[in-house]
């Protein structure tokens, strides 16, 4: 899908569902790696992740273009634009978009790195996402110190 067939169909998506005009950019943005979509205040245009049509399919990609559309119509009509606002659970429920994101296929394999430690003392296990320094940091059951086990 290229950018112009995005802002097509983003025009399109803000009159159906908002019965208002979309007026700015929307694109894909590459360097978007954790989030499904942006909208930038200072100048109201939108980012897209372009993993969520590679990915997903076209339903996926109008929840959070219909996320972001939320954000934009709210922000421009003066309400609160923020994800904890009523207004925006509201608006968001209404227009059916996409909460959160899915996790795309290198933020599953980032997530899913797990590093084990265990206590030289009382052998408790702890898993972490990242090391540690070892001599530094010791077991807040017993005082001991830790081995690495594994990395995954």
């Amino acid at each position: 899908m290229t950018n112009e067939q995005l802002q097509q169909l983003t025009e399109q998506w803000s009159k159906d569902y908002f019965h208002q005009v979309f007026n700015h950019r929307v694109y894909f943005n590459r360097r978007l790696q954790t989030t499904g979509g942006r909208y930038h205040l200072s100048d109201h245009h939108i980012d897209i992740n372009p993993k969520m049509i590679d990915e997903f399919d076209l339903d996926n990609l109008r929840g959070v273009v219909l996320h972001e559309l939320c954000h934009y119509h709210l922000h421009l009509s003066g309400q609160d634009y923020h994800h904890r606002s009523p207004e925006f659970k509201l608006l968001l429920h209404q227009v059916g978009g996409a909460r959160y994101a899915p996790a795309t296929v290198s933020v599953k394999t980032r997530q899913s790195k797990k590093i084990i430690y265990q206590c030289l003392k009382c052998h408790a296990t702890i898993i972490r996402k990242r090391h540690f320094n070892t001599s530094r940091y010791v077991c807040s059951r017993c005082g001991g110190h830790f081995k690495l086990i594994s990395t995954s």
